[in-house]
């Protein structure tokens, strides 16, 4: 049957209006705006993933997320409840005795946790956090009103899965970045001076007599390696990088933790034993316990294990490592809670 002329006038306006109402009502674009990090001149350039780039959307969803009490099945817990901002992204021990490692500057690791179990990318990480340690429900955010969005700009899929929550808080970490302190403004920057007190505690830290530099290199303030530096004799509690390696030389040896903000992050060690800087100088100027798999770093040219500093060096060092505290980190609105 041949149309008629109307009929097809008809026809015409209605694809019209629909083709129109596409246009007028169209669905949400994926469309995500590339991150470029900013890092000092003298850090090193930061290993990205390659399925993972960073996007202003990603990075927003991973900080939503990081505060966000959703991600534990009883909504009662935050990477936030742990990680404080004005404490460099830490917090005094777990229940379980851990002593609770900053979030900074985790774009340039490969292992993580104090016994490196967990290793590989960042993205690798927060799988583990995700799926062992919060136990995440993504069927919660999934019924968020604001979450299936959120992916979908951020990953082009409004489908919640634990892969791209990962990469999400991945993508927020690697922004967790801190390297603004006085001893950047001084040693790298050459803006700013250091007082004699912080001056003899630097040359101090870098010379054989303090010796923290092996371990604690700038501008990172670590080597990411794992040391046994004298805490204990014996590891029957805890024997650190031992329960993943089987190696012996590995007993009572755990990750480097940098230095930098190091002054906001007490207690320290693996289990927070030291509740300050000078106990922790104190246990290396005259605690040291030996055992057969102490890290041969610990042994001086002389053969002792501890060092040699008066009162007033120790109190330098401390000093020195107080300038390693990067308030821009700590006050930069865009980490904070959203």
């Amino acid at each position: 049957m041949r149309m008629t002329k109307q009929a097809a006038v008809l026809a015409f306006v209605v694809v019209l209006l629909l083709s129109g109402c596409r246009r007028i009502n169209p669905g949400p674009e994926y469309n995500p705006t590339p991150v470029i990090l900013d890092l000092a001149d003298h850090f090193p350039s930061m290993p990205l993933s390659a399925d993972n780039p960073l996007t202003e959307e990603g990075v927003l969803l991973g900080r939503h997320l990081y505060y966000d009490p959703l991600l534990h099945p009883e909504q009662s817990m935050a990477c936030a409840s742990c990680h404080f901002q004005s404490n460099a992204f830490s917090s005094w021990p777990t229940s379980s005795g851990s002593s609770v490692i900053p979030h900074m500057n985790m774009g340039w690791s490969s292992s993580f946790l104090w016994d490196g179990s967990i290793e590989g990318t960042l993205e690798d990480a927060m799988v583990f956090e995700v799926e062992d340690f919060f136990g995440t429900d993504v069927n919660l955010l999934q019924a968020d009103a604001a979450y299936p969005l959120m992916y979908f700009e951020a990953f082009g899929d409004s489908v919640i899965t634990t892969d791209l929550t990962a990469k999400a808080l991945a993508q927020f970490l690697r922004t967790l970045v801190t390297d603004q302190s006085p001893f950047d403004a001084y040693y790298y920057d050459h803006t700013t001076q250091l007082t004699t007190q912080e001056l003899e505690g630097l040359i101090l830290f870098n010379s054989e007599k303090g010796d923290c530099f092996h371990c604690h290199p700038p501008p990172m303030f670590t080597d990411y390696q794992f040391h046994n530096t004298g805490l204990d004799s014996t590891f029957t509690s805890d024997p650190g990088r031992y329960a993943v390696t089987g190696e012996p030389q590995d007993l009572g040896s755990f990750k480097t933790p940098s230095l930098r903000n190091i002054e906001l992050t007490a207690p320290y060690m693996h289990d927070g034993r030291f509740l300050t800087l000078e106990q922790v100088v104190s246990h290396y100027h005259h605690g040291v316990m030996p055992s057969a798999s102490l890290d041969p770093l610990m042994t001086k040219l002389n053969g002792m294990t501890n060092l040699s500093l008066t009162q007033q060096e120790q109190a330098s060092l401390v000093s020195f490592l107080k300038t390693l505290t990067d308030t821009d980190f700590t006050n930069n609105p865009a980490f904070s809670q959203p």
